[in-house]
């Protein structure tokens, strides 16, 4: 996904498929910390299919069976959700291949190998990079699975993508899931601590390069996620994990706000409008107002969701920027506009350029927040 001629930047495969939580000034140094272990493959059910688990199974120390796999799409709509559509056009695909052939080496390939070095660069315990905006719509939930995705990628030690919003999510759609099984709720009742990953694993939907990925719930309406669930899940999975994405609830949601303010590195997704501007400055001036200068781990994404947008983007960029936040733009495109699962191969390049700028972002922030 990032980058003699300019390099190819590397195309991510194709999506398939209680306690409180320490923060942020006490996760230990990451030197002293002993890295987070590569875990061998494990046996389990094809990606996105759900079926971890036999549905007559009891859920352990409850007499209620284990959740039923449901669908993410109605089958009877995602028969109409086409083919996806390239993020670029053809003339700009022509265009930049051009370039690259007349390109000589340079800059570019450089800052791409360094953006590439730094999502991969190793932890010490497991990172919480909580993704969240000032309401729905916007575009949360993509940025969560792009980055998601990103890390899935470039890491080779374990990675869950975590939706904690339970208002009707998005997150096993865009991740590619077809199916869900168990949810935050339903694993937050069985978690002990002597669990290992590999006794975890099974309730969570695998993704095809190596990932996981948690859903809040089965895409019914239902009782809201509440803090306790949300501490228990990420306070017992983060320690297996060595990046957990969380696609948060909308602030100023309860659990939103506990995300925030316990995760180690914060994105806050900004829409390319003038009152999406002017609210996540709101939450960026609070931020700064936390014990632990949250702000100073926080980033920006600046999205924007129509190729009309008519707000000057680096007036907009600069406004963000001051309170001392850095802002990754993510520009307009196609693939990502159309809904529905993400076929990375099929974004625009920019697009995939900026996942990775925001990965880098926001996981040298995780990393370093444990040394202030």
């Amino acid at each position: 996904m990032t980058g003699g001629a300019e390099r190819q930047p590397e195309a991510l495969p194709q999506v398939t498929g209680s306690g409180d939580a320490p923060p942020v000034a006490a996760v230990p140094p990451v030197a002293t910390t002993p890295p987070v272990a590569a875990v061998p493959p494990v046996p389990m059910a094809p990606p996105g299919s759900g079926a971890h688990k036999p549905a007559s199974v009891p859920v352990p120390g409850s007499l209620a069976p284990a959740p039923q796999s449901l669908p993410t799409i109605d089958p009877r709509l995602a028969v109409a959700l086409g083919r996806p559509q390239h993020g670029d056009t053809l003339p700009q695909r022509a265009g930049r291949s051009l370039r690259r052939l007349a390109a000589v080496g340079g800059q570019g390939a450089a800052e791409e190998a360094r953006l590439a070095h730094e999502v991969r660069q190793p932890v010490g315990v497991g990172r919480v990079v909580a993704v969240t905006s000032i309401r729905g719509g916007v575009g949360k939930s993509t940025v969560a699975a792009l980055l998601g995705r990103t890390f899935n990628h470039y890491r080779h030690d374990p990675v869950l993508t975590l939706e904690a919003d339970g208002a009707l999510g998005t997150l096993p759609v865009r991740m590619g899931a077809q199916t869900v099984r168990w949810s935050c709720a339903d694993l937050a009742r069985i978690l002990k601590p002597r669990m290992q990953l590999t006794d975890i694993i099974g309730y969570l939907v695998p993704v095809t390069d190596g990932g996981w990925l948690l859903p809040a719930g089965q895409g019914r309406v239902g009782a809201p996620l509440d803090v306790r669930t949300y501490r228990t899940v990420t306070l017992n999975l983060q320690r297996h994990f060595a990046v957990t994405v969380v696609d948060c609830e909308t602030l100023p949601g309860e659990v939103a706000r506990t995300a925030m303010d316990t995760a180690h590195a914060r994105v806050v997704v900004a829409p390319m409008t003038a009152e999406g501007i002017h609210g996540t400055r709101q939450v960026l001036d609070w931020l700064g107002q936390l014990p632990h200068s949250a702000l100073a781990t926080t980033v920006v994404a600046l999205i924007a969701g129509s190729p009309d947008a008519t707000l000057d983007a680096k007036t907009a960029a600069a406004h963000l920027r001051e309170p001392g936040v850095p802002v990754v733009p993510i520009p307009y495109d196609r693939h990502l506009a159309q809904g529905g699962p993400i076929h990375t191969e099929m974004l625009g390049q920019n697009t995939r350029d900026a996942a990775v700028r925001l990965a880098a972002e926001s996981l040298q922030r995780a990393v370093h927040a444990s040394t202030r």
